[in-house]
């Protein structure tokens, strides 16, 4: 069967709109952009046909509202929706909407989500599948506590607790030891409660030392899965992926035949349609590896995978939402050349804990050149909004080996300058020359570990910050000093509030 889809609506934000919206013009397909107030000057909304506001800034009023996008696709008379990553594009009521309304959703059906979302029901179809899992307890009575502190015996310390429910790193708690089992459970539970509604949690056990490896995986609706091969996101804070590469600096060919074959395994147990990530885990001291999850939907990361394998995935998504074959797209079986590397750029201070920084784009010079490409939603003038993740862009570097593309991320994160605001680049500046990154001897663990920011130098435009600051605390104690009475508290912050703002549009960071 052959769908028709002539206009898509995107039912996303910023730099991954951007990233639809490009592969629907390069097919023909007319596109409609959804914003919230906030974001009503944004790229997306100026290089889409169309565009419709979907509410205020909250994003609970906007981009997750599910009545609201479904309205607006009526509305516009849009055949298909594309849910980009984060917000409604792993709800599989959203799946469910589009469905009732015979409105097409790019993506997996409500019912492969559900199977996969749940971690642990995940896990029971994994081993179903006979597709690797590490050892675990699902079903946990947090009320017994005998048994629960029998299974973490049976498994070994160190054992996670994670959410059942869970995402983005958030409900996950290790056991060191027994003794702080059932408290380190009860928080992991009610961490899981508050941001996913559901305490459910399991055990699993911890692999020390291990790589996170994802497998790139396109299914059609004719039964045909493809692995595009492995990403490295070992290079991890908080549980929250910096840095991504293709392939992997620990996967041979043997190795990478095996989790891909298990990737594969994986969709065909839940009739999984569309794009998809599966992750692992892999213990390099013994090259076993483990499932961990089903990402049901497009990743931050793919376009590491679209510069080694020569794709672009999202065109590929919308060819089978079309109902077309990957039999035909693909009929080889698809392998890598080179090497590619992703940084995400965050508006964050690295020097201050990796901060969120907001404020207006004073300025932005963006990196070009053979094997570099930036996927970003920045502009000057660009005022970046507080209600959303910190996100500014991708930087992504290909090369003929690894050598290449990290000798390119250093000049390309050189060229990169986004003035009014703190990002990352300098983090990212410092793990390119990192001697354990260079090597490829890194793991989910290391950065936390062993990975130290250097202070900040005190050099060119931050020499001008330094003075303010020493001017406005001199200023403020010789005040205090003579008359401690009558600072202006007001004037003081209209004067510092004029010298951030020049500051900003006076150069680079």
């Amino acid at each position: 069967m052959t769908n028709k889809i002539t206009k898509v609506l995107i039912a996303n934000r910023g730099e991954i709109a951007l990233r639809v919206i490009r592969g629907c013009r390069e097919l023909g397909i007319q596109s409609v952009a959804v914003y919230s107030e906030a974001d009503k000057d944004s790229l997306h909304v100026r290089h889409a046909d169309e565009a419709i506001c979907i509410g205020p800034p909250e994003s609970s009023k906007s981009y997750l509202s599910i009545d609201n996008i479904i309205k607006a696709a009526k509305e516009m008379k849009a055949d298909a929706i594309h849910p980009g990553y984060g917000f409604l594009s792993e709800n599989p009521l959203f799946a469910e909407a589009c469905e009732q309304n015979k409105i097409i959703f790019i993506g997996p059906s409500a019912d492969a989500m559900r199977a996969i979302g749940n971690k642990t029901s995940a896990r029971e179809i994994m081993m179903a599948a006979n597709v690797p899992i590490a050892p675990g307890k699902n079903d946990v009575d947090r009320n017994n506590t005998d048994e629960i502190l029998k299974e973490i015996e049976r498994i070994g310390v160190p054992v996670l607790v994670k959410a059942s429910a869970g995402g983005g790193g958030r409900g996950i708690r290790i056991i060191n030891t027994l003794d702080e089992a059932l408290e380190t459970i009860e928080i992991a539970a009610a961490e899981a409660a508050s941001a996913f509604g559901d305490a459910t949690i399991f055990l699993e056990k911890f692999v020390s030392n291990a790589r996170h490896i994802e497998i790139q995986i396109m299914a059609d609706a004719h039964g045909n899965v493809i692995a595009f091969g492995e990403r490295d996101c070992s290079i991890q804070r908080r549980h929250q992926k910096l840095i991504e590469e293709a392939p992997s600096p620990a996967v041979n060919e043997q190795l990478r035949e095996a989790i891909s074959d298990a990737a594969i395994k994986a969709a065909k147990s839940c009739n999984y349609q569309n794009a998809g990530t599966v992750e692992f885990l892999l213990d390099e001291a013994s090259g076993e590896f483990y499932f961990l999850e089903v990402n049901a939907r497009l990743q931050v990361e793919h376009p590491v995978t679209e510069l080694v394998y020569g794709i672009d995935l999202v065109k590929m998504q919308l060819k089978v939402a079309l109902g077309q074959s990957l039999k035909d797209l693909y009929p080889n079986k698809p392998s890598p050349v080179g090497w590619a590397i992703e940084c995400r750029i965050n508006g964050e201070d690295p020097f201050n804990d990796f901060m969120p920084s907001l404020g207006l784009i004073g300025g932005l010079e963006l990196p070009s050149g053979p094997g570099v490409r930036f996927d970003t939603m920045l502009f000057e003038g660009l005022d970046i909004p507080l209600f959303y993740d910190s996100l500014l862009g991708k930087l992504i570097t290909w090369g003929s080996n690894r050598e290449e593309a990290i000798a390119r991320m250093n000049r390309a994160l050189d060229e990169l300058k986004i003035g009014g605001i703190q990002t990352n680049i300098p983090f990212h500046k410092e793990l390119m020359n990192n001697k354990n990154f260079i090597s490829g001897d890194f793991h989910t663990n290391w950065l936390e570990a062993n990975f130290t920011m250097p202070d900040k130098p005190i050099t060119g435009n931050n020499i001008e910050l330094a003075l303010i600051a020493t001017s406005i605390s001199l200023n403020t104690k010789t005040k205090q000093i003579s008359s401690p009475n009558n600072t202006n508290n007001w004037a003081k912050a209209g004067r510092i509030h004029s010298m951030r703002r020049d500051f900003r549009s006076s150069g680079w960071q």
